[in-house]
């Protein structure tokens, strides 16, 4: 499990701040700052992505459900460019593509 540290972060404050999203957008692609939870994601993502989040908690699915709809719904731009550097050969999208539909994410 990862750590449990961060579960109390509250996502939506995140997601309704604009500067906030860009902030951890540019720790996640490596061109800006990282807070120490921005650090501990940019560690762990890559893992998760692979392994379908087994080792998250309950909490820590519910939050990256609810963070990638954001991306790819408001913010498809920043989403587009994730992928490229978290899935450049699209990999992930197609093992996802199950899991995208039940959030009624288009892949």
């Amino acid at each position: 499990i990862y750590l449990h540290k961060y579960d109390n972060v509250n996502i939506d404050e995140i997601l309704n701040n604009d500067r906030l999203v860009a902030s951890y957008f540019k720790c996640l692609m490596e061109t800006g700052k990282c807070t120490p939870e921005g650090e501990e994601i940019t560690r762990w993502l890559p893992e998760a992505v692979e392994n379908k989040c087994e080792n998250c908690s309950e909490k820590q699915k519910m939050g990256s459900e609810k963070i990638i709809k954001f991306l790819f719904e408001k913010k498809n731009d920043m989403w587009k460019q994730l992928e490229a550097k978290y899935d450049p050969q699209g990999t992930y999208r197609q093992r996802y593509a199950e899991e995208a539909k039940k959030l009624n994410i288009d892949v």
